[in-house]
């Protein structure tokens, strides 16, 4: 019996838990996924799990992580909310509407210098950059992955061409616009408006500059999380 590997997870505050209850239809989705990702290769390789806002992505990404170890591949977890520009520097450039969201809420130099260059160099990496809550400047807390380990990325604008190249697994969650709203209300709270003027927009900016669906090589449905579909992409 292969032996479960560690996980190593980001210092960051801005953490979600690993759903506790999901169903057979989900945990064998996730198994051929998991098979997937290891047959890409015995050394290091990088996942990003993307899609619109509360598509699921870091519920996902833990999931895979788990199913990974099970393997007996290390994983380490990091998000692209954790490499975010501080908030002292918000009034630099424009942050909160939604194109100034996509073009300038996310520092994507300090992902490939501190997490994905890594991956490919002395394995030393940093799993958070900025605590998104605590402001907490994580930057210089490395840990050092293995040879055999699997990095799994999630966040929106994971496809972008500053850090598309780096992937050597795209995973999509594909939901409708009216689901993203309805769980991103359901999650954060609100009037639906930095929802509505800020996520969605950034999110369809998104869409028509980089189409990630298409970029993906692997589309799931994640409506419903008890039922997730394989739209395409999945071998097994």
């Amino acid at each position: 019996m292969t032996a479960r590997a560690p996980i190593q997870n980001s210092a960051s505050t801005w953490a979600q838990p690993l759903p506790t209850e999901t169903s057979d239809e989900r945990l064998r989705l996730l198994a051929v996924v998991a098979q997937q990702v290891c047959a890409l290769g015995s050394g290091r390789l990088k996942v990003a799990v993307d899609g619109r806002t509360a598509s699921g992505k870091t519920s996902f990404g833990h999931e895979l992580a788990h199913a990974l170890a099970a393997r007996g591949r290390p994983v380490l977890r990091a998000s692209l909310d954790d490499f975010k520009r501080p908030w002292r520097d918000r009034g630099l450039y424009d942050r909160e509407s939604g194109e100034g969201y996509y073009r300038n809420a996310f520092d994507y130099d300090a992902v490939r210098r501190l997490l994905l260059t890594p991956m490919a160099g002395d394995g030393m990496c940093a799993l958070c950059s900025i605590d998104p809550r605590t402001q907490i400047d994580h930057s210089g807390t490395r840990v050092r992955a293995a040879p055999d380990a699997i990095l799994v990325v999630d966040g929106v604008f994971a496809f972008r061409a500053e850090l598309d190249d780096h992937w050597d697994l795209r995973i999509w969650l594909e939901i409708a616009t009216t689901d993203s709203i309805a769980r991103g209300l359901a999650r954060d709270g609100g009037d639906g408006t930095v929802m509505r003027d800020r996520y969605v927009v950034s999110e369809d900016l998104y869409a028509v500059e980089v189409d990630p669906a298409a970029r993906a090589d692997v589309v799931i449905d994640n409506s419903r999380f008890d039922r997730p579909r394989a739209l395409r992409g999945l071998v097994g």
